[in-house]
């Protein structure tokens, strides 16, 4: 079956970086679009950034210039390195994948960004 496994998140100060990484298996992982996703509380699950299977990103504009999402499918792996956090980036990342018009979520990971 498919999974989606997030890691890397966790407590940063403003202005520092972190690697989120988002292992898939069970899928033929070079073929498809990966994507990350974020939730706040109290607010929509919104996009962030995703990257082709020709390694194409694609970046939500609150993200622009600061995030940028990669991937090895040597590894089946995608990564999105986040930099200069803002306390407005602090939310639950997922990982996703949609495949036949169905949807594939990791269990996401925490970022929080404070002082």
């Amino acid at each position: 079956q498919v999974q989606l496994v997030e890691s890397g998140g966790g407590l940063v100060q403003p202005g520092g970086s972190l690697r989120l990484s988002c292992a898939a298996s069970g899928i033929m992982f070079r073929i498809y679009a990966m994507n990350w996703y974020r939730q706040a509380p109290g607010k929509q699950r919104e996009f962030v950034a995703r990257i082709s299977s020709s390694d194409s990103p694609n970046y939500a504009d609150s993200v622009k210039g600061r995030f940028a999402i990669s991937r090895d499918n040597t590894k089946n792996t995608v990564y999105l390195q986040m930099n200069s956090l803002e306390p407005e980036d602090a939310a639950v990342y997922y990982c996703h994948v949609q495949m036949a018009l169905r949807d594939y979520w990791g269990q996401g990971t925490q970022v929080t960004v404070s002082s």
